[in-house]
Order: C-alpha cells, then sequence, then structure tokens
C-alpha cells in the first residue's frame, strides 16, 4: 500500500507566493505616474474615499503581473494585505473588489494620455530602450487582434472579422525585444484602418521619445491606405506595407508581366516557379494642409506558379500565389520579404498578451473601463518584459541561446516566486529559499531595478 512521503499541516510562517511583486512596485515607485494619479480628486460619496486612485492602480497592475483581470481576485491579497502594501507602495490598504471596479468605472479613459506617458518615463527611469535591427532601424509592428469576448453583453462587444463577438483592439510594439508602445481598444465590427491615421501619428510621437535611430513601420494589407503611406512619407520613416491588388489588377496579368522582366526566378521544386524582384508605381497622397503630392513608389513582389503541387499531383490549371509590399527602404527583394515576414512575430506578443497576462476577456461591461484595462496593461506587460530581458543576463544554465523572455515564464519564475518574511531589528527580509534556482537571478534584479 502507498504512503505518501509528506505530513499536510498548517502553520504561521509568512510564506509568500508572488514575491516578484515586490521588484515590479520598486519599479513603479520611481515613477511619477502613481502621484499624479494621486492628485485626482476622489468623490467623498463613493465607498472608501480614502483609498487614493494612485492605490487603485498599483492594485490593478499588480493584478495584471500575477496574470489576473478579474476584480474578484484581489481577494487573494487579503490574506496578508501588509506584504502587497508594502511591496506595491500601496499608502492605505488593499480596496475591495466592490471598490476597484467602481473607481476604475470612474476613472475610465480618462487617464490614457498621462498612462501612455508614463510608460515612456518607465524606459527613460530604467535606461532601458528598444533594440535596433542589425541594419540600424528600429522595427515597429502595427497590427489589429481580435479578443474573444462571445457570450457577453460588454458594451463595444460585436462581430469581428474572425467569426466571433469581441473587441478588435490594434496594438504597436516596438523594438526586436516586442515592447508595447500604444494600444486602443476598438469596438469588434469596426474596420481596421478606421481610426489609424491617428492612431499611427500618436505611435510615432510617442516612438521617437523611445530611440533616436531610423524608425522601420511594419504594417499589414489591412492598412493599406494612401493616407499611411502619405503620412509615413511625410514623417520622414522607413516602412513596409502589405499590399492589396487593385482591381486592375490580376494574378494572371501580374505573372505574365513578371515572365517578361523579372531577372530572379527560382524553382525550388519541380512544378514551382518563384519570380521574384521590384515594380514601381505613382501613388498620390493628401498632407495635412491639403497639399496634394504624388511620388513613385517601390513595390516588391513575389509571385508564386505551381503546376505541381507538394505531393506530385499535377494541376489542370497553375496555381498562382500573389504577394506584394509597398516599402522605401534600398534594402534587396529578399531582405525586404524577410524583414515583413518578421512582423509576424507580433503575434507572438498578441499570444502572450491574451494567453499569458489573460486580458483577452476583459472584465468590465463598460468600453472605457476596459480601454483602462488595456492601457494599464501597457504598464503591466512592459514591466514583465524589461524584467524577463534583464534576467537574460543573470539565469540558470540552459543549452540554448534565447533572445526574448515569454511572459509565461516571467510570471512563473520570477513574479510568483516563494520567500519567507522575516521581521527583525525594524527591518522585513523577503528570505530567498535555497532551493530555488532563481534566486541569484531575482538578486540581480532587485539590485538592478529597486535599489537606487
Amino acid at each position: 500500500m502507498y504512503k505518501p512521503g509528506f505530513e499536510i499541516e498548517f502553520s504561521d510562517e509568512r510564506l509568500i507566493t508572488p514575491s516578484g511583486l515586490s521588484i515590479i512596485g520598486g519599479m513603479l515607485g520611481k515613477s511619477n505616474f502613481i502621484k499624479r494619479c494621486n492628485r485626482i480628486p476622489v468623490d467623498k460619496k463613493r465607498s472608501e474615499p480614502q483609498i487614493k486612485n494612485g492605490d487603485i492602480m498599483l492594485t490593478y497592475i499588480g493584478l495584471l503581473c500575477q496574470g489576473k483581470t478579474e476584480y474578484d481576485t484581489v481577494h487573494e491579497m487579503q490574506d496578508d494585505p501588509d506584504f502587497y502594501k508594502t511591496a506595491l507602495g500601496i499608502t492605505r490598504r488593499i480596496p475591495s473588489a466592490e471598490t476597484l471596479r467602481q473607481r476604475m468605472d470612474d476613472i475610465g479613459s480618462s487617464l490614457r494620455p498621462q498612462i501612455l506617458e508614463a510608460n515612456i518615463d518607465m524606459f527613460h527611469i530604467h535606461q532601458m530602450g528598444p533594440s535596433a535591427l542589425t541594419s540600424g532601424e528600429v522595427p515597429v509592428d502595427i497590427d489589429v487582434t481580435p479578443f474573444d469576448n462571445s457570450k457577453t453583453k460588454k458594451e463595444g462587444v460585436s462581430r469581428t472579422y474572425k467569426g466571433f463577438d469581441g473587441y478588435a483592439p490594434i496594438m504597436a510594439y516596438i523594438g526586436t525585444e516586442g515592447y508595447l508602445v500604444n494600444t486602443e481598444l476598438r469596438e469588434g465590427r469596426q474596420h481596421c484602418q478606421k481610426g489609424t491615421p491617428g492612431f499611427l501619428k500618436e505611435t510615432l510621437r510617442l516612438s521617437r521619445k523611445l530611440t533616436e535611430n531610423p524608425l522601420l513601420i511594419r504594417m499589414d494589407s489591412g492598412n493599406d491606405a494612401k493616407e499611411n503611406l502619405g503620412i509615413l512619407l511625410e514623417a520622414g520613416v522607413w516602412y513596409i506595407i502589405k499590399r492589396n491588388p487593385r482591381n486592375t489588377e490580376t494574378k494572371t496579368g501580374w505573372l505574365e508581366m513578371v515572365k517578361n522582366c523579372c531577372k530572379d526566378i527560382r524553382t525550388p521544386r519541380d512544378g514551382k516557379t518563384v519570380y521574384i524582384g521590384s515594380s514601381w508605381r505613382n501613388v498620390e497622397y493628401i498632407t495635412e494642409n491639403g497639399e496634394h503630392r504624388d511620388i513613385d513608389m517601390r513595390i516588391v513582389y513575389e509571385v508564386i506558379e505551381r503546376t505541381i503541387d507538394h505531393n506530385g499531383q499535377i494541376l489542370l490549371t497553375p496555381d498562382i500565389e500573389l504577394n506584394t509590399w509597398w516599402t522605401n527602404l534600398g534594402w534587396t527583394d529578399d531582405d525586404i520579404i524577410a524583414s515583413y515576414h518578421s512582423h509576424g512575430e507580433c503575434e507572438q506578443y498578441h499570444s502572450e498578451i491574451k494567453t499569458d497576462m489573460d486580458v483577452e476577456r476583459l472584465p468590465s461591461g463598460k468600453f472605457s473601463t476596459n480601454e483602462l484595462v488595456l492601457e494599464l496593461t501597457v504598464i503591466a506587460y512592459n514591466l514583465l518584459r524589461m524584467i524577463g530581458q534583464e534576467s537574460l543576463k543573470h539565469k540558470p544554465d540552459r543549452k540554448h541561446k534565447i533572445k526574448r523572455r515569454r511572459i509565461r515564464t516571467v510570471i512563473g519564475n520570477l513574479i510568483l516566486f516563494a520567500s519567507h518574511i522575516t521581521q527583525h531589528a525594524r527591518k522585513k527580509f523577503l528570505a530567498l529559499g535555497c532551493s530555488n534556482a532563481w534566486r541569484y537571478g531575482f538578486m540581480q534584479l532587485w539590485l538592478r531595478f529597486v535599489l537606487p
């Protein structure tokens, strides 16, 4: 008969699981964002008016950094409120779920400019920034990712292009690390181009505060619009945008054209021919001043003709695949195509926000409150990303070299980091257990981000 090797008992020891919140609180404590939030007056008719708005922001960011979005999860902090207050820098006390919900509703999207600016300040305070490509440009990937909020009656939830009910927020990531520089919550049915010109201008402004390197904007075909091209040209930045074939263009027409003029023809296998090259088109756009301009713009194309499929089956009619991109870069055709394919990495960033941080099903029925949740996600996501990037310098031994640590790994190994709280000589100590292989990395992060 099996006998367990342990006996289970309760003790009075203060064993804390999310010790990594002490690093999050230390990083936020060096910013003026919370102080600015505290200056916002609180309606005295509300419950618990003594709890400042800064405490509300700290509490919810603390939840986001643990991968939790529901208001009710704040009750988990009530088991040891002293730790969470000390770790996050909360001045009064942990708010109840009801207070958290009411106050988030009151604030809504009114703090959007302050949150985005605080995000920029955080990079400067901790002397971190987005990394550039080997060619010197800093990539900025802009993309829409639908949030599935099916079977809910939340404000703004409607049918997305993915075929489910939800929201369709637009995200802007900067650098090879995938830092989040801007975001905007949108209704599910909203077309990805609607509102994008204003979002694009705001993203360029914020991105230039993070780096002095030239920017490379990468967008998919949903944002193939003259207005976007005009904004990017007038801003003097590089871009690669997936192009939609115009009504007068056909795949057959493109194939005939490239067969006559293309010099880069490849046959990776029998029955498959790839034509790669560049063409030029005249594009007209209108500046902000209402001035009409036109420019000859480069189009990189990739036309694939298949007469035999990958299984060896001969096709009755050739299968033609057409891919074209707008760009103002002087790179080779192959480099342009490879760089756009790297744009697909932002799908991984979407996944980390939606699954690792559990932000997909937004907690409120009010659109403005969900806007606030998504904006606070910018702060929490970048804090976790910074911790992950810094931890690459101080890590347990591993076989494979990596350039980015996934948010789920950061939360599991460095935020949900068990420790033992002790107190003596009027000081509080987080005792790191000898059995945790991440203890040395945790200490280095503490020295890097928390101590002066």
